[in-house]
């Protein structure tokens, strides 16, 4: 197998964590009442922007000649390990406002990652990540924004004196 640079592993990454963020928000959707459309459509735009990113960077990857495979099983390696994150977080006792807050977790991962992959990029000079940065960063962060907010939202209508 090829040896990934830095700046490969974090793409790798972000692509693994793009993957698993579709898969919580499924998980997620499920927790969340039918009776939340907003939320609910919210939780689909998030799903639909983490396949687009786990498009786009392999797409990326693809440009790295003799590295795509290595770069595919990084990024599934990371995957898994946010999966194993989220049955942990998400036991059978989840309600939604749990599942918010474990997005709003991941979504801060997600944007530090992006965050770090965009200094390695700085320096790297890579158009083609560079242009990836440019498009999902800003998506993160809202990413980010709307967890938060639904999670807010979410523990405004909790009785703060009642037991779970």
């Amino acid at each position: 197998m090829a040896t990934l640079t830095h700046i490969e592993t974090k793409l790798a990454e972000v692509a693994g964590l793009a993957t698993a963020a579709a898969a919580a928000a499924d998980v997620v959707g499920k927790l969340v009442s039918d009776s939340e459309a907003e939320l609910q459509q919210t939780l689909q735009r998030m799903r639909d922007e983490a396949r687009q990113t786990r498009a786009r960077c392999d797409d990326v990857a693809s440009r790295f000649d003799g590295k795509k495979t290595a770069i595919r099983d990084q990024a599934r390696d990371t995957k898994l390990k946010a999966a194993d994150m989220l049955a942990i977080y998400l036991d059978d006792e989840a309600d939604s406002l749990d599942g918010m807050e474990f997005l709003m977790m991941a979504e801060a991962g997600e944007v530090g990652h992006w965050v770090v992959l965009r200094e390695l990029s700085s320096t790297a000079g890579d158009a083609s990540i560079a242009a990836l940065i440019e498009w999902a960063l800003p998506i993160q962060q809202r990413h980010l924004t709307d967890a938060t907010d639904a999670a807010v939202h979410l523990a405004a209508k909790e009785d703060p004196v009642a037991t779970p």
